[in-house]
Formats: C-alpha cells, sequence, structure tokens
C-alpha cells in the first residue's frame, strides 16, 4: 500500500484523472477564449473560484452532507491555499500567454520539479534514472522554446515553468490533506478562503461582458470546479507516480481545441520537444514505482 495515498484503488484513479485532463484542457480552451473576447485574467480566478465555493457548498448542503468540510487542519488549508491561488495565476497566466498546445506540454515538466523537490523537502538521494529524467525533460522544453528560430514568447514559457513548479508544490500538499480531510473538505476550504482574494482585485479588473462571453466564463468556472474535484479525488485513490500518465492525454485535447477553435496548427518542435518531456515524466514515474517496493535500506542506482 502507497502510504501517501488515502484509499489505494489504481484503476479507479486512472479513470478519474484522464476525465480531469479532459475537464482541465475544456476549462483552458474556455478560458483562452473568455480572455479574448475581454475578460481580466483575475476576474477569470474569481469567477471561478467565487462559483465553485457557491457549487460545491449548496450541493453539501442539499445532500446533508456539510459537516464533511469541517476540518482540525485550518492552517494546512490556509497554507494550500496560498499556493494555489498562487499557481492559478501562473497556470491561467500561462494560457493566457502561450497557445494551449505549448502551455499544456510546459504543464508536463511538473514530475521533473517534483523530484526536484523531494531532494529540497525530503532529502532524498536522486540517482542516475531521475538524473537522467530531469535533463531529458529540459532538453524537450529548449526544443519546444525554438530558440534561434521563431522562438515561444519567453515571459510564457517562464510562467508555464513556475506554474508546473507550483502544481508539483500542491500536489504534495494534496496528497497530505487527504489522509485527514475529505474531497469536498479540501475544495471548499481552498476556494472558500481563496475567493476573497480574488475579490479584492474585481474594482480594478471587472468589466462589461455580452451574453455570449457570460456564458463562456461560466462554462469555464463550471470546468473549473469540477476539475478541482476530480484532481483531489485522483490523488486520493492514487499516487502521483502512478496516474501521471492520464495527464498526458491533455495535449491530444488541447492540440484539437487549439485548431478547431483558434485556428492553429502546432509547430515541428513541439512534436519533437513534447515526446522528450512526456517520457521525462514516464520515467520519473516508472523509477518512483520501482522504488516504492523497493525495501528502504536499498540505495537508488
Amino acid at each position: 500500500m502507497d502510504g501517501s495515498v488515502a484509499s489505494p484503488r489504481p484503476m479507479l484513479a486512472l479513470g478519474v484523472r484522464f476525465l480531469t485532463a479532459l475537464t482541465l484542457a475544456t476549462m483552458g480552451a474556455l478560458l483562452k477564449l473568455a480572455e479574448q473576447r475581454g475578460a481580466h485574467l483575475l476576474e477569470l480566478i474569481f469567477w471561478r473560484q467565487a462559483l465553485t465555493v457557491v457549487l460545491v457548498g449548496s450541493f453539501l448542503v442539499l445532500i446533508g452532507k456539510i459537516a464533511t468540510v469541517k476540518t482540525r487542519r485550518l492552517s494546512a488549508h490556509i497554507r494550500r491555499a496560498v499556493y494555489g491561488i498562487t499557481g492559478m495565476v501562473f497556470v491561467y497566466g500561462a494560457v493566457v500567454l502561450l497557445p494551449l498546445a505549448e502551455a499544456t506540454t510546459l504543464s508536463f515538466t511538473t514530475p521533473m520539479w517534483a523530484v526536484v523537490l523531494s531532494m529540497v523537502l525530503f532529502r532524498e538521494k536522486i540517482g542516475f534514472y531521475r538524473g537522467a529524467a530531469i535533463a531529458l525533460g529540459f532538453a524537450g522544453v529548449l526544443i519546444v522554446m525554438q530558440p534561434g528560430g521563431d522562438m515561444l514568447n519567453p515571459a510564457g514559457t517562464l510562467v508555464g515553468l513556475i506554474a508546473a513548479f507550483l502544481v508539483a508544490l500542491i500536489s504534495i500538499q494534496i496528497q497530505d490533506l487527504n489522509t485527514t480531510e475529505s474531497p469536498w473538505a479540501i475544495v471548499f476550504w481552498f476556494t472558500a478562503l481563496t475567493a476573497p482574494l480574488a475579490a479584492l482585485a474585481m474594482p480594478f479588473v471587472a468589466s462589461a461582458h455580452d451574453p455570449t462571453t457570460w456564458l463562456i466564463i461560466l462554462a469555464m468556472a463550471l470546468c473549473g470546479a469540477t476539475a478541482q474535484m476530480l484532481l483531489t479525488t485522483s490523488l486520493r485513490f492514487g499516487s502521483a507516480a502512478t496516474i501521471i500518465i492520464m495527464d498526458y492525454t491533455s495535449l491530444i485535447w488541447a492540440t484539437l481545441f487549439g485548431y478547431f477553435i483558434f485556428g492553429r496548427v502546432p509547430p515541428a518542435t513541439l512534436a519533437i520537444g513534447a515526446p522528450l518531456i512526456i517520457a521525462s515524466g514516464l520515467l520519473v514515474a516508472w523509477r518512483q514505482r520501482v522504488l516504492s517496493k523497493q525495501a528502504p535500506a536499498q540505495t537508488e542506482t
């Protein structure tokens, strides 16, 4: 049994993570569309968080399970909220600044950052395999950036890499919270704590929109709320190392959305760099799985 997972059910975790990838890709496309129609990034974050806390709270009241949000770990939820809202700014910022497929590809560097965090936070020894995975992943990033050619937006690339780092950090926090809290409580407290923060920006960024834009914003927020629940649930039933493969399906959806909605065909460099980044993540996941089965006394080679 994986000690970091509350209720290990690998196949269920894989299925939930697949739906998470599809829902997040859909949310990204809607977010980019809303931003292009005049909605500000911080405004979109506010509606995403505000609608999620209302929907989750109302649903729990209706089914008589509002008590599931009760917690004795408010400080842990506050830390998760601080990192989470910061992460949202960078994740959404990458979607706004970059084409969907490229923003999605950079998000795949999360496993590499997870390895780095394990070195820093848990003093893990990183051997050849995971070291090679990090090198492979960053080689893929360089190819995707196209240095010397039609270079990808440098600011957007940096934002995308920071977003992936923060997602890795947040995943560690969610897995810790999952050991004592329900998925409903994790989502509720995250949105309840961050919606008021996002509201502070509304007087400066909010603007009037036409009905179509409001529908897009509403759909984006609904996708965000659904994805938040699915993501948290997937980490309850499976470790990030075992379910990461499903995250890569989001590149398929992002590429399709990019083509059919925004009329963009990805460059050839993406077809070369993305597999390297994906291979890096899979290598990390494979090595984590091997190490989890080894005796604690064994040393990675």
